[in-house]
């Protein structure tokens, strides 16, 4: 190898994992190092090509079909094989890799678990390494928690859930592993350190090296990670298209490219999945910036209607003229504790929402919480087979569908509601948590990113609210402050504050809030 891959450091890392030399093996770590050397490179002229697609779209060049890519659309080809596990992927639960969560989500009768080192977890490096260890301690039949606080023992029951992987999305560092100096992809780490660990281990049990890959905006994207995937299964002596991958469709560009996504990875890929949260947040980062697509309040934003309806419908169709998955989204909604009637109401808000999916043709759907595997699989439990793989959508939304905005009102109760959350869950993930129950929901860094944007693209044009308020920096700075101190002595209170406050008030909007918090996390 051209570099040298270096060990965690000190300053940043100042004491071992426990165990964490069972992952960090010199295999896993050279694997890592390869990835560096050869696809970081492309990997960092794709990032930059992202923002050159934004200056497009802020000079009025909204996102469309590409012309270049006409023949794969109008191709007559497939996906390839899907594997025996993954035929029935109707209700999968997600969230982060602590023991716990992975022992109880596999156990929770979901028919998939994602495992999840993306917008669930706090990338603090005890976090990750640890989060590598229970998913090989998963495959070598180890896996158990002990909680000091209960005294309950926690096991993997006989029948455990399918297993896929998030690795991080291709945007987020590393700074703990170096590589002749440079940190290394966040994503080259989760998907080295796995593949190496568990890959054989999960084939040897019946099953696969399985991933969701998040954030993608291009069918170069894909391409990049059909590449990596190559080149891990030939380091592991693994047969190509051995590692399946789901890929989620949550930014506005990639939606505009779900055939040519398809296509860059059709030995490996089985399917897509609307991830509904970040779509949103995608769409406000990469057009909101333009008056003629100023957004409600959030709770407004519904599946239903406008760009995310139209987005859900045209997922179905391509994915299943290609023979691949098209999964639903996220269910955020969680158990509401001692009141009977907001929980069942709740519930039926899961029940409805996953009917629709059903009808609309979706193969499957996720959920947050293991007490939503029961509602969900309801809902999914009277397809004909396992899956919805014949379903045949009607002609496909077209761009004007993709690109219409909702209406709603704006609301002084919509922009609280975004700060309070936004400064939570902001504060939570500097404590090390990435999953956090907020107001009877389960909610990630995609929610933060919605509040952050809306808080922004609201600020930017000055919006009327329906309230009458006009939004102002003022205003803003007046309910960021009541927000503050409502919330009391929060951990990290202060630093998610400020950090919401600079993310709101700048004059250039951020890629992704992740960025700068990582260089506060401890």
């Amino acid at each position: 190898m051209s570099s040298v891959l270096d060990r965690p450091r000190a300053a940043t890392s100042p004491s071992p994992v426990a165990r964490g030399g069972e992952v960090l093996t010199n295999e896993a770590l050279e694997l890592v190092a390869e990835l560096h050397d050869r696809f970081d490179g492309t990997r960092r002229r794709l990032l930059s090509e992202r923002l050159d697609h934004q200056a497009r779209y802020d000079a009025g060049d909204w996102p469309d079909f590409r012309a270049d890519t006409q023949a794969i659309r109008d191709g007559d080809w497939r996906v390839g094989a899907i594997p025996a596990d993954l035929l029935d992927r109707r209700v999968e639960i997600t969230g982060p890799t602590n023991a716990k969560m992975v022992i109880n989500a596999l156990n929770s009768g979901a028919k998939v678990f994602m495992a999840d080192f993306e917008d669930a977890t706090a990338p603090t490096w005890a976090e990750l390494v640890q989060g590598q260890l229970n998913l090989k301690d998963r495959w070598a039949g180890t896996l158990a928690f002990a909680d000091p606080v209960s005294g309950k023992h926690y096991a993997l029951a006989d029948t455990p859930a399918v297993l896929i992987v998030r690795p991080r999305g291709l945007h987020l560092p590393e700074r703990h592993l170096t590589v002749a100096g440079e940190m290394v992809a966040g994503a080259f780490v989760d998907a080295a350190l796995y593949l190496a660990n568990c890959a054989q281990a999960a084939i040897d049990a019946g099953s696969g090296p399985y991933f969701y890959l998040p954030k993608l905006e291009s069918m170069e994207e894909a391409a990049l990670w059909s590449e990596v995937l190559a080149h891990c299964e030939e380091r592991l002596g693994l047969a190509p298209g051995t590692v399946k991958v789901t890929v989620l469709i949550e930014t506005l560009p990639a939606a505009f490219q779900m055939d040519e996504i398809l296509y860059a990875l059709k030995e490996n890929i089985v399917g897509l999945n609307c991830g509904r949260w970040d779509y949103i947040f995608s769409a406000i980062k990469r057009i909101g910036r333009s008056p003629n697509w100023l957004t409600p309040d959030r709770a407004a934003m519904t599946m239903d209607k406008a760009f995310l309806a139209a987005y859900s419908r045209r997922l179905v169709g391509t994915c299943h003229r290609r023979g691949a998955f098209a999964m639903g989204g996220m269910s955020a909604f969680i158990p509401v504790k001692g009141d009977e009637a907001a929980n069942a109401a709740a519930f039926a808000k899961v029940r409805a929402d996953k009917d629709r999916e059903v009808a609309q043709g979706h193969d499957g759907t996720w959920v947050a919480h293991p007490a939503l595997v029961p509602v969900a699989m309801e809902a999914f439990a009277g397809l004909k087979d396992s899956n919805q793989l014949s379903f045949v959508s009607g002609e496909l939304p077209d761009r004007h569908m993709m690109l219409a905005v909702h209406t709603g009102p704006r609301t002084e109760a919509g922009a609280r509601e975004n700060i309070r959350v936004a400064i939570q869950y902001i504060a939570a993930w500097l404590g090390g948590r990435g999953a956090v129950p907020l107001y009877n929901l389960m909610e990630d860094a995609a929610t933060a990113e919605i509040c952050r944007a809306q808080l922004w693209q609201w600020l930017k044009f000055e919006a009327w609210l329906d309230d009458g308020f006009h939004y102002s920096r003022d205003l803003f700075e007046h309910w960021h402050q009541e927000e503050v101190l409502a919330l009391g002595d929060l951990p990290y209170l202060m630093e998610a504050a400020k950090l919401l406050y600079r993310l709101v008030t700048a004059d250039e909007f951020e890629e992704f809030l992740t960025l700068p918090a990582y260089r506060l996390l401890g």
